[in-house]
């Protein structure tokens, strides 16, 4: 099998982009990962990065899919973010929300870790069969019947978090999934709120049955984004990795990346 990896990036109606992406692999592992800070310039940009590199440089010193391993390195992140911010000015508020995943090609595992609502789907069959919990006011409205998907996603009070990176005294919720079979065929979607929001599952479906590649399904995101959200939107980034069946051989190999870069 062989695993594609295409990445977007954009300012949407902000004068500034808050959003990162960023993946790693060797020869057994790939992880990926998107982060939305929030802060103002030069605080939430930040934040992201900051937690960008803590999680990928602590997964390719010592990867793995377990439980303690994907919360631990949540956790440092937090940490490293909080040590950020004791720098003062426009870093002492900064915020990032995070969302991780690793997968083994060797067993041909998935596994996630997030915290706040950058999302991350696992398509198969064109049908989403697993995906995020949101950490946020309107999830737990959902959680509680008093919303539906739809009705969340369109609440005014959608962007309140309860869980981002950049707090000790209350430390972020972390949330672990059991360990995931990856087969070929599958698409893995890691996205901001920029995305999801303004889409919607039904969206996100619609324009991967669309897509005969990775690259196009990139392309309808971004249109898609563009024609339905609000002005002055937010910023937006996915990160899509499919996993293509390669008939030639048994062998999992990653192809080169194609990126769309922000505006």
């Amino acid at each position: 099998m062989e695993i594609e990896i295409v990445t977007l990036s954009r300012q949407g109606g902000r004068t500034y982009n808050e959003d990162v992406h960023g993946h790693w692999h060797d020869e057994r592992y790939v992880a990926c990962l998107v982060a939305d800070g929030a802060g103002g310039h030069g605080g939430g940009d930040v934040a992201a990065a900051t937690a960008r590199s803590s999680v990928l440089g602590g997964f390719s010193a010592a990867p793995g899919l377990d439980e303690p391993t994907l919360r631990r390195l949540v956790e440092q992140a937090n940490v490293d973010v909080v040590a950020r911010q004791a720098e003062g000015g426009k870093l002492a508020g900064m915020r990032s929300t995070i969302v991780f995943a690793a997968i083994d090609l060797e067993d041909h595992a998935l596994a996630w870790v997030h915290s706040g609502d950058s999302r991350a789907y696992l398509f198969r069959g064109g049908a989403i069969v697993a995906r995020t919990t949101d950490h946020s006011l309107v999830q737990q409205m959902v959680a509680g019947g008093m919303l539906d998907e739809e009705g969340a996603r369109l609440h005014p009070q959608r962007n309140m978090l309860l869980s981002a990176l950049g707090s000790i005294e209350e430390a972020p919720d972390i949330a672990v999934s059991d360990r995931m079979r990856l087969l070929p065929g599958d698409v893995l979607l890691l996205c901001s709120d920029g995305v999801w929001e303004p889409l919607g599952d039904e969206r996100l479906i619609d324009t991967l049955h669309a897509s005969r590649t990775p690259s196009q399904w990139t392309e309808l995101i971004d249109a898609q984004v563009k024609a339905n959200a609000k002005p002055g939107h937010d910023n937006y980034t996915a990160l899509t990795l499919w996993v293509i069946e390669d008939e030639s051989d048994d062998a999992t190999r990653l192809l080169p990346e194609s990126v769309a870069s922000a505006d």
